[in-house]
């Protein structure tokens, strides 16, 4: 039971991460002109892990709602590896290592402890 359970968490939270960096690479492959102030200000908020309040509220008025449901449940995810996104580097490090790192954690990290919880190592 409690197996069924955290490889479902794994792979949720697995496909979450990986779906907020495909739409992430998307906005930056896409070669449709800037619109709007909101638009640019919105994609500068996805460029990071942990948007500030202000870069949150732009790239609220930027996307639409279930894209801005997939963009927060990523910040949830992502939140605790904020540390390690590189300062100096490109958008696409800044947003890939965090994210790869994630996916290490939940999908490897939880998988193993859904393997330990059923009783093999």
């Amino acid at each position: 039971m409690l197996e069924g359970f955290i490889r479902f968490a794994a792979m949720a939270t697995s496909a979450c991460v990986l779906l907020g960096f495909v739409l992430f690479a998307l906005d930056e492959s896409s070669t449709a002109s800037q619109k709007s102030q909101d638009a640019i200000a919105g994609r500068k908020a996805s460029y990071t892990t942990d948007p500030s309040p202000e870069q949150e509220r732009a790239r609220e008025r930027a996307h639409s709602a279930p894209r801005e449901v997939v963009d927060d449940i990523n910040d949830v995810l992502l939140a605790p590896f904020a540390w390690i996104e590189p300062e100096s580097a490109d958008r696409w490090l800044r947003r890939g290592v965090p994210t790869l790192v994630a996916l290490i954690v939940y999908g490897f990290g939880l998988g193993f402890l859904a393997r330990y919880a059923h009783g093999r190592p």
